[in-house]
């Protein structure tokens, strides 16, 4: 049996840039979504968390949007310990997302009755765009790197994004 393990790069940009996903009421038990972030600098992954979330949400945007907040947190985090490092990102850190009304809430100034259960989320997200801290771009849901965290994927998708995500076959000890 092969081991694999994450392999370090050295990439041309030193940035920060994440990717976020959820699979809206993915858990057969209780309908809860898990919602998860991976956040790169340059080229090498170097945060995630996956985890199911504790409310069971009525619409995909809703565990989208708590991924996507949850992610900015880390993303916030990542960046000021980079600033106390000396390695001050001097633009906005982009973040991925793969749903397009987590994408629309980030940026939109309008707040809509039917999403009023992410209001705080909204406003923390919305507040750090406004800041230019972070940018929320669109992805294709078949190039989401997040997605390898949050659903069971076919083993050809599954190997090409974990190869994405410089997790490699280790050679033998």
């Amino acid at each position: 049996m092969s081991s694999f393990g994450l392999h370090l790069t050295r990439g041309s940009s030193l940035s920060l840039h994440g990717f976020t996903d959820a699979d809206w009421a993915g858990s057969i038990d209780d309908q809860k979504s898990t919602g998860d972030y991976i956040v790169f600098y340059s080229t090498t992954p170097i945060s995630w968390k996956s985890g199911k979330q504790r409310t069971i949400a009525r619409s995909s945007t809703k565990p989208e949007y708590k991924a996507l907040a949850d992610g900015t947190a880390e993303v916030l985090w990542l960046r000021y310990l980079l600033t106390d490092l000396c390695f001050s990102p001097s633009f906005a850190t982009t973040i991925w997302c793969d749903n397009l009304g987590a994408t629309y809430l980030s940026v939109n100034p309008v707040f809509h009755a039917r999403t009023k259960h992410v209001e705080v989320d909204y406003h923390f997200v919305r507040d750090r765009v406004a800041k230019k801290e972070i940018q929320i771009h669109f992805i294709p849901s078949k190039d989401q790197l997040a997605d390898v965290l949050t659903k069971p994927l076919p083993h050809s998708a599954f190997a090409s994004l974990r190869s994405k995500l410089y997790v490699v076959s280790s050679p033998s000890a």
